[in-house]
């Protein structure tokens, strides 16, 4: 595929989503389907493994399963610091969904294009995390929470007074508007640009490798896929720690 229009042309074509709609309302719906499907597949599994646990010697599904489970309770003990039994569940949902969304890229870049050009598809975009929508999108949700734990914890009276009031005191309340203003807005903006940079990049990295005559491909796709490997874990941990922390920051009622 990699000679169909030049090598801008198989570039482009790889980084096209398949859309439908136009401005604003434009629907990615290979970032919804892959989106979708992997979330499933989180669900089902951690649901098969709970169907099937047992006190017994755990197998490889439930041993994994409570390893993760584990090491993300870890991470709100040492991280968060109010009280709340969403925030270990939504630490796992996040890392796991990133953690799928981000494998996508580990796939041979022409192998779902293949498969969908012979049923008609022209474009298709597979890895969710290079798609800004998506990296948005839970970014947003997570930005949602920490406002509504922030009025929660603090009452609307504490959560206004913390924005116009710090850290210079009442007497400089715009400007302590604007600060907060502009830290609360980063949050969301740093969690979804981080996310989408470092897969966007990478997937770019291992479609320029296809470009490359065929016996030099094997030579760089596969360590760049190994060194890939921990690119896609950090990000994925990254995203639910910073998740964690601005939820205990949401927590901290002052």
């Amino acid at each position: 595929m990699a000679s169909e229009g030049g090598s801008t042309g198989y570039i482009v074509h790889h980084l096209t989503p398949l859309s439908v709609g136009g401005g604003f309302w434009t629907l990615h719906l290979d970032t919804l389907f892959f989106s979708a499907v992997l979330g499933a597949l989180f669900i089902w599994f951690f649901k098969s493994v709970a169907e099937k646990v047992t006190t017994g010697v755990p197998g490889l599904a439930q041993n994994f399963a409570e390893m993760m489970i584990e090491f993300v309770d870890q991470q709100v003990k040492d991280t968060f610091h109010g009280e709340s039994k969403l925030i270990a569940p939504l630490g796992l949902t996040i890392f796991c969904w990133v953690f799928l969304w981000n494998m996508m890229d580990l796939l041979p870049v022409d192998l779902l294009s293949i498969i969908s050009s012979l049923m008609g598809v022209e474009y298709l975009r597979v890895v969710p995390s290079t798609d800004l929508n998506a990296t948005f999108a839970l970014s947003i949700s997570v930005f949602i929470l920490i406002i509504f734990y922030s009025i929660k914890i603090k009452g609307v009276f504490g959560f206004a007074k913390e924005l116009t009031c710090t850290p210079f005191g009442p007497w400089m309340m715009p400007f302590n508007l604007l600060l907060k203003v502009v830290e609360e807005i980063a949050k969301p903006i740093s969690l979804a640009l981080r996310l989408f940079g470092n897969l966007y990049a990478g997937e770019l990295i291992f479609i320029l490798i296809a470009l490359l005559p065929a016996f030099l491909q094997p030579f760089l796709s596969f360590p760049w896929a190994i060194f890939h490997i921990l690119i896609i874990v950090l990000q994925a941990f990254i995203f639910m720690v910073l998740t964690i922390v601005y939820l205990s920051m949401a927590h901290e009622d002052h």
